[in-house]
């Protein structure tokens, strides 16, 4: 932002502070009883515009004329048209409201945000990804992308030399390791930070996607080839002072994930958690392991209806949130159970198998939507209270979703859940119906109703608790498979030891065995073959 605009925001900050001050003074010495009601009316008086959409706490106490307040954490930043919003970061290096709607996409494409790489800057748009940690782009043609980073003309780009490989669920690709500048849209300047370039890949690009790159935003510990190349948001927390927050709205919820359906949206806030995107309560679940973002599942209900598995099943390997993952995914015990609750209580009869296992979809004649038929799904999550949990829970408008039609005359809708031999993975099926807060300074992630969760005027996401957990273990995650990275270690211990006996017998074999024949020479036939026959 320039001067110009800075210089306007401190001067409405402090115009919005003097009437708090004039507010409190007057409450505490004219009227101690005022009312909330009549205080907010004073608020607003003689403002250009009214806080209507920030939730305030009133002071009420006696007011000490003698105590320093310090006021510097409420910033309050001019949104055009849109009245003023509250910015929880105190340094003013970000502003939230540039953030909102700076993504595109669908949760059948994934959602991504423009960047400019480079200098001159080459602008990409990056798939927004929660379950890695590597920041990498396309930096070769590919036949399902537009355009890729072109590292050579980029005055700033430094490569390190050192190869990449990186393996998703589905897709991989290959690279070689650099840094260059990238310019983050609404916080001010350019950072330099580890790119990996894509020189080869299969089944990464996608016919369809609109995206080049993707951004990885999980700890460095998944960051390949180690932990030692710092990821994407380290990087940004680190040279910004930023909080070490960021959240997440993607705005798909109950819209087409067609190829040839327009894109949508959401907004990807770096530094905070922006207000105007959520409604309600906001819900703390605390981050198991700083890997992936690792969280613990207590129960699943479809429905009223509890599955009633042990715990540990819903956690086997792992449960984490991952915004690169298309849909909800279970493992196979949990996902089978659902299945059955769901159409043991659906009012469809007899209805294919395929549907269910994510090979055939179910048409309906169009303008019908078969939304009725179907149960919510709830997920419970254990509080930072570890006693008490809550539940989050979508409506079947998130988990049967509508894909394409027919000859102009049917809906289609493919099943969202899938199930997954490497943990419980709560993706873009579920996260459309929330604002998700990732806060890695305080090691949780937050949950609350999604303003854009809403189809044909219908919220399609619930939040609520809390509840009692005592009747589930005291730690749901206990006794799960290791670590990829671990067993990455494990592997490669084992594969030097290996290396080192198979040195050693070599030597053992070849050095005591070798003589020299009547002609002095030593003679490989003697030392590997007769000797070891003798």
């Amino acid at each position: 932002m320039g001067s110009a605009i800075e210089g306007f925001h401190h001067v409405k900050v402090v115009r919005v502070v003097n009437w708090v001050g004039i507010a409190m003074v007057v409450a505490s010495l004219a009227q101690p009883m005022l009312s909330h009601t009549a205080l907010f009316i004073m608020l607003c008086f003689g403002m250009t515009k009214c806080l209507y959409t920030i939730p305030l706490k009133i002071f009420t106490g006696k007011f000490n004329s003698s105590l320093d307040l310090d006021l510097t954490p409420l910033k309050l930043i001019q949104a055009s048209g849109n009245g003023l919003s509250l910015a929880s970061d105190p340094a003013g290096i970000v502003n939230f409201l540039d953030m909102v709607n700076n993504l595109q996409g669908d949760s059948g494409r994934g959602y991504y945000m423009e960047m400019s790489l480079g200098t001159p800057g080459q602008k990409l748009n990056i798939l927004v990804d929660t379950g890695s940690s590597n920041f990498a782009v396309a930096a070769a043609a590919h036949p399902f992308i537009t355009h890729f980073f072109n590292t050579a003309l980029s005055s700033t780009y430094k490569s390190t030399g050192r190869g990449v490989a990186v393996k998703y669920t589905q897709g991989n690709w290959e690279g070689e390791l650099g840094t260059d500048r990238v310019l983050i849209p609404s916080i001010a300047g350019t950072l330099t930070i580890n790119i990996a370039t894509i020189l080869s890949s299969d089944g990464f690009f996608l016919p369809g996607v609109n995206w080049q790159g993707i951004l990885g935003l999980a700890y460095p510990l998944l960051a390949r080839p180690d932990s030692s190349v710092e990821p994407f948001f380290n990087s940004v927390v680190r040279q910004t002072g930023i909080p070490d927050v960021f959240s997440l709205q993607m705005c798909g919820a109950g819209l087409s994930a067609s190829t040839t359906a327009d894109p949508t949206g959401g907004s990807l806030v770096m530094g905070g958690v922006e207000p105007t995107l959520f409604s309600g309560s906001m819900w703390y679940t605390p981050i198991k392991e700083e890997w992936y973002y690792q969280v613990e599942v207590l129960k699943l209900e479809v429905g009223d209806q509890n599955l009633n598995l042990d715990c540990k099943e819903y956690n086997k390997d792992k449960a984490i949130v991952d915004s690169g993952t298309t849909l909800l995914r279970l493992p196979v015990n949990v996902f089978s159970a659902v299945v059955e609750a769901i159409s043991r209580t659906s009012l469809i009869q007899d209805f294919t198998s395929g549907f269910w296992g994510g090979t055939k979809l179910a048409c309906w004649l169009k303008g019908e939507t078969p939304w009725r038929f179907f149960p919510k799904l709830s997920i419970y999550l254990r509080a930072t209270n570890t006693s008490q949990s809550f539940k989050i829970s979508i409506l079947p408008q998130l988990y049967i979703q509508p894909i394409a039609d027919v000859d102009g005359t049917l809906d289609c809708f493919r099943f969202g859940i899938s199930s997954s031999a490497n943990g419980l993975v709560i993706g873009a099926t579920v996260m459309e119906g929330f604002y998700v807060i990732f806060n890695r300074a305080e090691k949780r992630v937050g949950f609350a109703v999604s303003r854009c969760a809403v189809n044909g005027g219908i919220a399609v996401s619930e939040i609520s608790g809390p509840f009692s957990s005592a009747d589930v273990a005291s730690d749901c995650a206990a006794g799960g498979l290791l670590k990829e990275p671990l067993l990455w270690v494990i592997s490669y211990a084992l594969v030097a030891v290996c290396v080192v006996v198979l040195l050693i017998l070599l030597l053992l074999l070849v050095l005591p065995c070798r003589h020299r024949d009547r002609s002095g020479e030593i003679t490989d036939e003697s030392s590997l073959v007769r000797h070891r026959i003798k």
